[in-house]
């Protein structure tokens, strides 16, 4: 349990807007990595993660894959509307953020790209803050050939083919997310070939990102906050590879906050199942994790539930002087910046 409450003020910091990485590294393995197992930070280069790692650690992934989800159109009465598909449903259906002068109503017809017409179904989610609509045709092809690469707010300028190649991990297999598992974007063939030699196991889960993972926490006292909800699956080869990894002495190393949401959600009750559903962990200091040794991760947003689950995972104070040391030594933060080394 955590030795005192925590509010949303102990996960805030300052940070240089300069430090926000707007574009990647020129080779993904190139970014920097924070050490920040030991008791003083150590400086490294991404590429040196499998001499940091043991024979027989196993290494789990997120294997989602970013759509397009991002569309531009008009209502019929000529006005403007961005959209942002959130979750693709069956039927050609979707749900959807939709920013408009006028919300459009049930029944109504907004035109994406020039391209196809997409019936307005209604309003859906949490506090109605989604749209359903229907698309003419598969989905996820319409956004493959009219959606735009669905960067984060705080990457200012409009995705470009850069982004297409880049905003997506060499583990991108099944596609659905909205936002990129970042800590996968630091992998590269030789990077995988070196992990191999060096005897580290591979595994996958799937959790589709969704936009909330940018949203900033609002409430105070954090037993207020309201997760959103996001699709994951741990399949059975997984379960087994976690199992024998253990069984052998090996740590299990989660690529990224996505992959511990899903680990550590198929574990809720104890034991790690195999299966899919839709989580809407909450991890803050205090919480008992049964799966995830060490944590790969990128840097986060003030006061987000990302930060508040690496701070639960490694220790608040721990992760608040790798943060302040990360400033001081300019790494560069957020999707596009550098990654950090977390043991439990």
């Amino acid at each position: 349990m955590p030795t005192r409450n925590y509010t949303l003020a102990d996960f805030d910091f300052e940070l240089p807007p300069e430090l926000i990485a707007q574009h990647p590294a020129a080779e993904r393995s190139a970014s920097r990595l924070l050490d920040g197992r030991g008791c003083l930070p150590a400086d490294r280069v991404f590429r040196d993660l499998p001499e940091l790692l043991r024979a027989g650690d196993l290494l789990v992934f997120n294997d989602t894959r970013v759509i397009k989800a991002r569309l531009f159109g008009e209502k019929s009465s000529g006005g403007a509307v961005q959209a942002l598909v959130e979750r693709v449903l069956p039927g050609n259906e979707v749900l959807a953020h939709l920013r408009a002068s006028k919300s459009p109503k049930a029944g109504s017809v907004v035109r994406f790209a020039e391209a196809f017409d997409a019936e307005v179904l209604g309003r859906a989610g949490p506090d109605e803050a989604l749209f359903h609509l229907r698309f003419p045709d598969d989905p996820f092809l319409l956004l493959q050939a009219h959606g735009h690469v669905p960067l984060p707010p705080y990457i200012t300028h409009e995705d470009a083919p850069e982004d297409e190649a880049r905003y997506q991990t060499v583990f991108a297999e099944r596609p659905g997310a909205v936002a990129a598992p970042t800590a996968a974007l630091h992998f590269d063939a030789a990077l995988l070939q070196a992990l191999q030699e060096r005897g580290v196991g591979r595994a996958a889960v799937t959790l589709h990102v969704g936009a909330g993972t940018f949203q900033p926490v609002r409430a105070e006292n954090l037993a207020d906050h309201r997760m959103h909800a996001e699709w994951f699956e741990v399949n059975a080869a997984t379960v087994q590879a976690i199992a024998a990894t253990r069984a052998a002495g090996g740590r299990i190393v989660s690529l990224g906050t996505t992959t511990l949401r899903a680990l550590e959600s198929a574990a809720r009750d104890g034991t790690l199942r195999a299966g899919a559903a839709e989580t809407d962990i909450f991890i803050t200091p205090g919480f008992e994790f049964k799966v995830v040794d060490q944590l790969v991760t990128n840097f986060h947003l003030p006061r987000s539930t990302l930060l508040m689950l690496v701070s639960a995972f490694a220790g608040h104070e721990q992760v608040r002087a790798l943060y302040r040391h990360a400033v001081e030594a300019r790494y560069r933060f957020f999707s596009y910046g550098d990654a950090m080394l977390l043991e439990r």
